[in-house]
């Protein structure tokens, strides 16, 4: 699965105003239940905050997949927010993280879901595709860049 087959543009928000990791969750929650009427946003906040108690899914270099499973849709949604300024998710490299790339997966979707996160966090590693993503003038430039790299793998 191509990042591009799930993501679509009114869910990248280059530049969110939060300040804290409950924050991030919070305002990406809001955004994609905003955009996709079947979900819940209290159900996707809560999956989502649930599982970072788990372990924190800010991995390294700036770059953060909150990500979880919900009954209440079909398809897997993927967000994508940005904060310039930086915020601290608990990060393994104890770095401000500034990406954030939400997925919201079927309870059922198994394979598909890790291979997503697999994808996204190879070409996440990338510091060029990184700071390409930093520098964007638009979601659509952000679009864009990813577009680019997923037609790589």
């Amino acid at each position: 699965m191509k990042i591009v087959d799930v993501l679509k543009k009114e869910l990248i928000f280059p530049q969110l105003s939060s300040e804290s990791k409950a924050d991030v969750i919070e305002e990406l929650s809001k955004k994609v239940t905003e955009l996709t009427p079947n979900l819940s946003f209290e159900k996707v906040r809560e999956t989502l905050m649930e599982r970072e108690k788990l372990c924190s899914t800010a991995v390294d270099s700036g770059v953060a997949i909150p990500h979880g499973k919900i009954s209440d849709t079909s398809k897997t949604i993927v967000a994508i927010g940005r904060s310039i300024e930086g915020i601290d998710f608990e990060s393994l490299d104890g770095n401000k993280t500034k990406l954030f790339i939400l997925i919201i997966a079927p309870e059922n979707s198994g394979g598909s879901h890790i291979q997503l996160l697999a994808r996204i966090s190879k070409i996440f590693r990338n510091e060029d595709v990184r700071s390409n993503l930093l520098k964007a003038e638009s979601a659509d430039s952000i679009y864009e860049t990813i577009v680019q790299e997923d037609e790589k793998f």
